[in-house]
């Protein structure tokens, strides 16, 4: 990306005007009038740091106060390091309220101990959100992050919690990463801005503007080798003018990657200091965040201060406010890559002898001074974890035990390790780490439990990024092998396997998890085991998976454990005790956010998510699946952000926004084979269904619906329990695109496979789509079905389809009086739900019907002119807007506008419902 040779008020940056541009709107956003929060990612040495300077130059240019963090690659395993430079200038954060306070004093403050219960990290998030809005109030903010890829996970948490909840506040957000480094929590969800190669000529512009510019081929060479990245232009210049390459005009620069050749370069400035200062330096490199105090510590003998003073004078770091700050990362790079292993190891040891009061950070001092294994070293990183587990630092505990393990002698140990580390990141929400951690387990030890236990993590983290067949590989192998020897650990690994079975939607699957249940004796875990059957065949066993739900609140009411309340959750939710499924999905919310557990989060909001729409509490729905979305998209939970994003598509949809449904559902399933995760295809096709129905373009709507069953001789559910629950808008749509007698085999194929005790909201669905496709005044029968139980009260807007479509059947048949009550009521639930298609579908037919206050007198019709009146009249009768224009001598143009006018008067949405709302004034 390159945007035009010069910028007007920075005559140093050359082409950067886009950039800065961008970084102008950012810094305008502060009053709320755009987005507040702006990634820049580049490679090393495209200028991204420059840019972060010049908007912290901006930004005091407009009045705004400065908070700035600069990511350290020596700190990036220290939790919460990172942020707390950041808000250093801010603490303890005077005035707060004491809930907040304490939690700042407990990350922060010299006086936290360890040993106190873990930190909740919502609550820490929840202060430091309080703490930036209470500066923010006296003095409109920009942080800025740089080299954010070094930044410790914890701090990258906090940093996502402040980013995403900035609307409202005077903040404004500026990140700046390695393009391949950009942290999970902002890699896709913030505008991006990528500081690309600069352009030939701004490349040519920069190079000329060096003391001593390269001419000949010399000039040729370099602006080729160094391909527009902006500090291998100022820095190759500098080296061939002190003769480091060939000179004159057959000069050149030796090949090599850019990234070594800019290290290798900052390393050749090392030869020409004195040897005092390229042992501070080599001190600063090894020290990651180098404070002076720990310097001199570690080199008594030494003057680092004046040992630091060449190093400063030739622009290779910064002494201030106590700290050493490397003029740019590639510098610590460098230095640190020219020293031999034998000069690494003694700064690293003396800086350990130099941090005995600082357990944490003696301890990678010593690791990364370790020759070989050692058990001392990690034991004291094992220690070093501990304490972050103390302060609900997951990331940080992984880190620390992953590195423990890599020290550990005693093989047996060291995969013990591996698998805790393995733990804390399923906790700390990263998928794809605990299936490194977890599959170097079984390579350590031959201990049958240890590698049961790591191909049970190993198989959460593969389902939870939709690779469900090697999941179930894993899962399902841990289940059968454990079955006698280890029932309880085959149980978990059962229940685990069962949600990538159900996400599958395999039928042999189904069938292998039903034949290794049945290896696992009945005793140990009713909930685990509830779930693992409920999998199976939610609908033709439910009459036996409810008592064994029963056995599972019971032994939730003796010990309650996140395993217990998940799989209950998970299990009330697929046989339809949808009001049970919210109220323990919600306690396991709780639950998980105490403990700070990004990634099961995600995973359980999604499941909270979709029980919330099904109970008709949509806005909660969507909260709960705009956090599950966040959470995935940060943890890497690829399921969850399909799943999440189809949901909040499906809303979009129901509330009549058909266009931003259609870019959601396509959004969600971008890049990703829904082919192998079934339960999720349907979903995504129920979304696209609904959008097009509410468009009014039925044969797409009734296409996208009828893709839930097969094309078989005997059309069959594509996913065994999802599809069922969408027969009744099916229907809905076949009869509106003339595809009724197709929807009446679907529905008669699936109502040849007998369900014994169908939940109420599945019988409530199957009377619907029967009603809708019968042609006699049996459909009055289902109708009635279907309303009659009032069970059906826990799923409002299915219920309120049904009473709308009887009501539009009894209106029809001249049944106004008796259609009322229904139309009133479906109307009331639509109205709450914000079903927009629908609440003007339900006015229109109480108009219709002659409700009070809507007489045929009074109807919207009315407002009509006599040529909008005659054009609405041939458009519901199917004619397009060039059929119209050629009756009635207008252009196809004239006739949209009119339409476009016609519709807000009769308070439709679609064209397909003026047929509807035009017979309000002519009873049939």
């Amino acid at each position: 990306m390159h945007g035009g040779t010069d910028h007007p008020s920075e005559p140093r940056v050359l082409g950067r005007a886009a950039e800065l541009a961008r970084l102008d709107r950012l810094l305008t956003a502060v009053d709320g009038s755009g987005p507040q929060v702006l990634v820049l990612t580049g490679e090393p040495g495209a200028g991204k740091s420059t840019l972060v300077d010049l908007a912290a130059e901006r930004g005091r240019a407009r009045g705004l106060g400065i908070l700035r963090v600069r990511g350290s690659e020596g700190e990036a395993g220290l939790g919460l390091s990172g942020v707390h430079q950041l808000l250093h200038p801010l603490l303890p954060g005077e005035g707060l309220p004491a809930a907040q306070r304490e939690a700042l004093d407990r990350a922060f403050g010299p006086d936290g101990t360890h040993d106190e219960p873990g930190l909740d990290q919502l609550s820490l998030c929840v202060a430091v959100l309080g703490l930036v809005t209470a500066a923010a109030a006296r003095r409109p903010l920009l942080l800025l992050v740089d080299d954010a890829q070094w930044l410790d996970l914890g701090s990258v948490d906090v940093l996502g919690f402040l980013a995403r909840r900035l609307e409202g506040r005077p903040v404004v957000l500026l990140l700046a990463a390695r393009e391949e480094g950009v942290p999970a929590r902002f890699d896709r969800d913030f505008p991006q801005v990528t500081v690309g190669p600069l352009s030939r000529t701004a490349a040519g512009l920069l190079l000329d503007a060096q003391p001593d510019p390269p001419r000949g081929r010399a000039r040729a060479e370099i602006l080729r080798q160094a391909a527009g990245n902006p500090l291998a232009l100022i820095e190759l210049p500098r080296a061939l003018a002190r003769g480091r390459t060939a000179g004159g005009d057959g000069a050149t620069v030796t090949a090599l990657p850019l990234t070594a050749r800019l290290e290798n370069l900052f390393a050749a400035d090392l030869s020409g200091l004195p040897a005092p200062t390229r042992q501070a330096l080599l001190l600063v490199a090894a020290a990651g965040a180098a404070r002076l105090a720990d310097l001199m510590r570690a080199a008594p003998e030494l003057d680092v201060v004046a040992a630091l003073e060449p190093a400063e004078r030739a622009g290779l770091v910064r002494v201030e406010q106590g700290r050493v700050l490397p003029r740019h990362p590639l510098v610590r790079s460098a230095v640190y890559q020219a020293a031999s292993f034998h000069e690494r190891r003694q700064a690293h040891l003396a800086l350990a002898a130099a941090l005995t009061g600082e357990p944490d950070r003696r301890a990678w001092q010593l690791a990364a001074a370790a020759t070989g294994q050692d058990a001392e070293v990690a034991d004291a990183l094992a220690e070093s974890a501990e304490r972050a587990r103390g302060r609900g630092g997951h990331a940080a505990v992984a880190t620390a035990l992953e590195r423990a393990a890599e020290l550990t002698p005693e093989p047996e140990l060291r995969a013990r390790r591996l698998l805790a580390a393995a733990q804390a990141a399923m906790f700390a929400g990263y998928p794809q780490w605990v299936g490194e951690l977890s599959g170097r387990v079984g390579r350590i030890t031959g201990e049958p439990r240890l590698r049961a236990e790591a191909s049970l993590l190993g198989g959460w983290a593969l389902g939870v990024t939709l690779r469900h067949e090697d999941a179930l590989g894993l899962l399902l192998g841990v289940a059968e092998g454990c079955a006698g020897p280890a029932p309880g650990l085959a149980l978990a690994a059962l229940s685990t396997a069962a949600t990538s079975v159900y996400n599958s939607g395999a039928p042999y699957r189904r069938e292998e998890l039903r034949r290794i249940g049945a290896l696992i004796e009945e005793d140990g875990d009713p909930a685990g085991r509830a779930w693992a059957r409920a999998a199976v065949d939610p609908h033709h066993e439910r009459a036996l998976l409810l008592p064994l739900l029963e056995e599972g609140w019971a032994a939730l009411a003796r010990e309650e454990s996140l395993g217990n309340l998940t799989a209950l959750g998970g299990t009330a939710w697929i046989l339809d005790e949808t009001e049970q499924a919210v109220r323990v999905l919600r306690r396991t919310m709780d639950v998980l956010r105490r403990a700070g557990s990004a990634g099961t989060n995600a995973t359980v909001a999604q499941a909270l998510a979709l029980a919330l729409f099904e109970n008709g509490s949509w806005t909660a729905a969507g909260d709960a699946a705009g956090e599950a979305f966040w959470m995935a998209t940060e943890a890497g939970a690829d399921n969850v952000t399909v799943g999440a994003g189809v949901l909040r598509a499906t809303l979009s949809a129901l509330r009549g926004d058909h266009a931003a449904a259609r870019k959601q559902a396509a959004d969600a399933g971008h890049g990703v084979d829904l082919r192998d995760s079934l339960s999720l295809q349907v979903r995504h096709r129920y979304a696209l269904g609904m959008a097009a129905f509410v468009a009014g373009e039925h044969a797409d709507a009734y296409g996208q619906l009828r893709a839930t069953f097969t094309r078989d001789f005997r059309p069959a559910p594509v996913h065994y329990h999802a599809s069922l629950y969408h027969l009744g808008d099916l229907a809905a749509a076949a009869v509106r695109a003339g595809q009724a007698d197709d929807a009446r085999a679907v529905l008669d194929a699936v109502s040849h496979d007998p369900k014994p005790d169908p939940s109420a909201r599945l019988a409530t669905v199957l009377h619907r789509a029967t009603a809708l496709l019968t042609d006699t005044d049996e459909a009055e029968r289902h109708f009635r079905a279907a309303l009659d139980d009032p069970a059906t009260d826990a799923w409002p807007f299915e219920k309120a389809l049904v009473r709308l479509d009887f009501g539009e059947w009894l209106r029809r048949r001249r049944r106004s009086v008796e259609a009322r009550p229904h139309l009133a009521a479906a109307l009331d639930c639509f109205q709450r739900l914000d079903a927009r298609p629908w609440t003007e579908r339900t006015t229109a037919e109480l108009r219709a019907a002659g409700a009070p206050g809507a007489a045929p007198g009074a109807s919207a019709t009315g407002e009509l002119t006599p040529q909008e009146r005659q054009i609405a009249e041939l458009a519901a009768q199917g004619l397009t807007n060039r059929d119209i224009a050629a009756r009635l001598y207008l252009s196809p143009r004239t006739v949209g506008y009119h339409l476009h006018k016609i519709f807000p008067k009769l308070g439709i949405t679609a064209r397909a419902q003026l047929r509807d709302a035009l017979s309000a004034d002519t009873p049939r």
